[in-house]
């Protein structure tokens, strides 16, 4: 496996723990200094409140509500994981399939294709209707959402096989299931875990919009309370607690992404979906 990899040039513990560094601070710097503005904005300007509340009017509410807001973060962080696993499992499952039978990718990947197509908003109150208020709809549209990018990603992964690779594993005697595992499945890791980044952010989103219609718990149905009742400071910060949600999501699968792929195939190139 010499021949397909790259590896990275050792670096300094120092030179590894600036740019640890960098990227943990530079970015709060730069929300510091938009949060800084947005505060002193607010009181020259004198923006109402139910417009654009202050950023410590924000903060005190997350202060105040985080009782309401983690007890309807479960929900919403349950739909959302349960989608995403299940929506990036099917979606691998079905490009290896697609791998080795071109007649079932030939009548299954354009209806996978329509499936994108279907805005989320109007299939939400539909799976509402046949499923109920509960969990499952709402999994269903973080699947669904999941699904799509996962899928083309994995083709793509597995598409990236040169014929001269695979001539090479028959020449060495490897089986099917060797030339998947040790040449397929390889190489196509740095596609999946692309896939996987843009799918955490997709899975909030579907759980969410999801629970805009028909859900009385959740990060989505606060929202929605919030907007009816004019209550701008709990809307910005049921807003400010997905997102933080959505960053950690993204930042474990980065986590487990650099763990797994301590390599880099030559050549790869992933697609957003």
């Amino acid at each position: 496996m010499a021949t397909m990899t790259e590896r990275t040039p050792g670096r300094s513990p120092a030179r590894r723990a600036r740019t640890a560094y960098r990227k943990w601070v530079d970015p709060l710097l730069v929300v510091g200094v938009l949060l800084a503005v947005w505060e002193l904005a607010s009181i020259r300007f004198g923006i109402p409140e139910y417009i654009a509340p202050r950023p410590s009017v924000i903060a005190e509410c997350l202060v105040e509500e985080s009782g309401v807001l983690l007890r309807n973060l479960v929900p919403t962080a349950q739909a959302s994981l349960l989608g995403f696993a299940i929506g990036n499992a099917l979606a691998i499952a079905m490009a290896v399939g697609f791998v080795y039978s071109k007649r079932l990718e030939r009548s299954v990947y354009p209806l996978a294709v329509m499936s994108k197509t279907i805005p989320t908003v109007a299939i939400s109150p539909l799976l509402v209707m046949i499923f109920g208020s509960g969990l499952t709809p709402k999994v269903i549209i973080a699947a669904l959402i999941c699904f799509f990018p996962t899928l083309v990603n994995m083709l793509k992964g597995f598409e990236s096989v040169s014929a001269n690779e695979i001539e090479l594993f028959r020449i060495i005697s490897a089986s099917r299931r060797e030339v998947f595992v040790k040449l397929r499945l390889f190489k196509s890791l740095p596609y999946l875990f692309a896939a996987l980044r843009i799918a955490t952010t997709n899975a909030v989103i579907g759980a969410i919009v999801a629970e805009w219609i028909g859900s009385a718990e959740g990060i989505g149905a606060l929202i929605v309370q919030a907007s009816f009742n004019f209550d701008a400071p709990l809307l910005y910060a049921s807003m400010f607690v997905a997102g933080v949600f959505a960053l950690l999501f993204f930042g474990a699968v980065g986590v487990v992404e650099r763990i797994v792929l301590r390599w880099k195939p030559m050549g790869a190139t992933t697609v957003s979906a």
